[in-house]
């Protein structure tokens, strides 16, 4: 049931919040948790998402000064890690476990056979997928609040009204001046559902869109790769 600050109605969203009743706080504060939770992902995903563009970018920047696979990966390796020398790496790695000390210049290199490379191949879709999937880590609890966070809401609206309507069956008043105050303090729990929700459910498609256009990088940049050693007589 609501109270009143000093016998008078409250006329602000704080003084609403203040004599709310227990059901409601408790919707606020779970929804606050919700907000807290969005937010900190949301601050992290683009702090990382900004980091891999800087990374990328002096990642190809270092290999555009090199003209061989080899300088190339020791130029990559240099690098802080990253998706895409990481990726660089795994390639590298399967190719001189099949064919030992073929990197070397003074080696003659034998190009692998056709069920080698799809092996290749599917080692870099593979690491791809783990990247994707890395990238991917938490986003889906902004959908979660997106999706929850009205409902939450409601729920302390119609747990609000319910107690207005129990307050003024008590009082035995049905006037506006009655009535309003009850109906206000439950509307407080939807514009907090909703508060929590926007952010999430925007940030959500954004960085969705964010790794599926990272993870048509890695492909493209796998692609590229298998191009490179087929250029160089490695596949």
């Amino acid at each position: 049931m609501m109270l009143q600050v000093g016998g008078a109605l409250p006329t602000t969203p704080l003084e609403l919040l203040l004599i709310s009743s227990v059901e409601t706080k408790v919707v606020l504060a779970i929804l606050l948790v919700f907000s807290l939770i969005a937010w900190f992902i949301i601050v992290l995903k683009w702090w990382q998402f900004r980091r891999l563009h800087r990374q990328g970018g002096k990642f190809f920047a270092e290999l555009e000064r090199t003209t061989r696979l080899q300088e190339g990966y020791h130029a990559a390796m240099k690098q802080p890690p990253s998706p895409y020398n990481r990726l660089f790496r795994e390639a590298i790695n399967f190719y001189s476990e099949l064919r030992p000390g073929a990197l070397k210049e003074e080696v003659a290199r034998t190009p692998l056979t056709s069920t080698q490379l799809e092996s290749l191949k599917l080692v870099l879709m593979k690491e791809v997928a783990a990247e994707k999937d890395m990238l991917s880590r938490y986003i889906p609890w902004l959908a979660t609040v997106g999706a929850v966070g009205p409902l939450m809401g409601l729920l302390g609206t119609v747990l609000g009204v319910m107690d207005a309507f129990i307050g003024i069956s008590s009082k035995g008043s049905g006037n506006i001046s009655a009535v309003a105050p009850g109906v206000a303090e439950a509307l407080i729990a939807t514009v907090a559902g909703l508060a929590a929700a926007i952010p999430a459910v925007i940030a959500y498609n954004l960085y969705v869109n964010r790794v599926r256009i990272l993870a048509g990088e890695l492909e493209g940049f796998a692609a590229e790769l298998i191009g490179t050693m087929a250029r160089e007589g490695m596949v």
